[in-house]
């Protein structure tokens, strides 16, 4: 199955690779400002794309071309697909006078042979508008049934996707420590956070129950849940300004592998020049890429040791 993966960065541009050779596959050009956040839908057909220049635009991943430009009044920080593909979140910066929202828009697939992309619903289907503290990320749980915010002051909120309303309100992190990331289980029955109070936490997107925690000595910018292993991969690292000396070690840019369940740290792998700002893991768990403030991005394929690596209690359940 060839995997291609997208990219995006302050250069405006996104570009597409392959992620078995890491080989540029193309770009898509069109956004006026710093690129944040990229997803693709679930039956990859497009791909959406949020910006500093206050717009989300939405692709045809097959021809590069932009087939829909949504404006916002402040810069989008998270876009997310819904499982199925029919709708997709946008999450707002809280600036000049704008309250921070999450958008949901309804995406139009047209007649199934890429025709009619183009005919997308000009407004959003329906608007969240944060009051207390804004959302810095977002995604869907299983089965599109709730909206995961992450905000700035550390907590996590269930919106329902229809109402808007508010369904929970939990502080997972320390208060007033920004959550940076929220990444799903493959069946979006649980999740875990990632934060700048230092730690990551797995919670039941149910009912928001904190399952575990991962502490770490760095403030996190990514984390993510692997299939096929128990792990969890955590990546942050301190700012450049808080940085006293250039070497990587000093800056912690390491990307931490946690064991899921027991919540130990298993291994660290090095690379990056600056704070790992996301981490994701190839769907069939066979690789992951990081990102970093360094402008790399760095794929690495895990190897057999990888696999083979059981604590003594898996091995027992195993013989069993």
């Amino acid at each position: 199955m060839a995997i291609f993966f997208f990219s995006v960065s302050k250069d405006k541009i996104v570009c597409a690779w392959w992620s078995a050779n890491g080989e540029r596959l193309g770009t898509y050009n069109g956004h006026q400002g710093a690129v944040w956040t990229v997803d693709v839908s679930p039956n990859t057909v497009l791909l959406a794309t949020g910006s500093a220049d206050n717009t989300v635009r939405l692709w045809n991943i097959k021809t590069g071309e932009c087939v829909k430009v949504w404006d916002f009044p402040t810069a989008v920080k998270r876009v997310a697909f819904s499982p199925d593909g029919s709708q997709l979140l946008a999450v707002t910066e809280k600036r000049m006078g704008f309250l921070g929202t999450i958008a949901v828009l309804d995406i139009n697939y047209g007649d199934g042979q890429l025709g009619g992309l183009d005919q997308q619903a000009d407004e959003p289907a329906l608007r969240i508008t944060c009051n207390d503290s804004k959302a810095t990320v977002a995604g869907w749980s299983f089965l599109a049934k709730y909206i995961i915010a992450g905000h700035e002051d550390g907590s996590v909120s269930q919106y329902d996707p229809k109402s808007g309303e508010q369904l929970a309100n939990v502080q997972v992190h320390e208060f007033d420590h920004q959550i940076n990331d929220i990444q799903f289980s493959p069946d979006r029955t649980y999740f875990i956070t990632a934060s700048k109070d230092k730690s990551a936490k797995l919670l039941s997107a149910r009912d928001l129950n904190i399952l575990k925690t991962y502490p770490s000595d760095t403030p996190l910018n990514s984390a993510s849940i692997t299939p096929k292993k128990e792990y969890v991969i955590l990546g942050g690292g301190q700012a450049a300004m808080d940085v006293t000396t250039t070497s990587a070690r000093q800056g912690k840019f390491e990307a931490r592998f946690y064991h899921k369940v027991f919540e130990d740290e298993i291994g660290r792998v090095r690379g990056h020049f600056g704070p790992l700002n996301t981490i994701d893991v190839h769907p069939a768990g066979t690789a992951y890429a990081s990102g970093g403030e360094d402008g790399y991005v760095r794929i690495h394929h895990f190897d057999k040791s990888y696999f083979d690596f059981m604590y003594e209690v898996e091995r027992e359940q195993m013989r069993k």
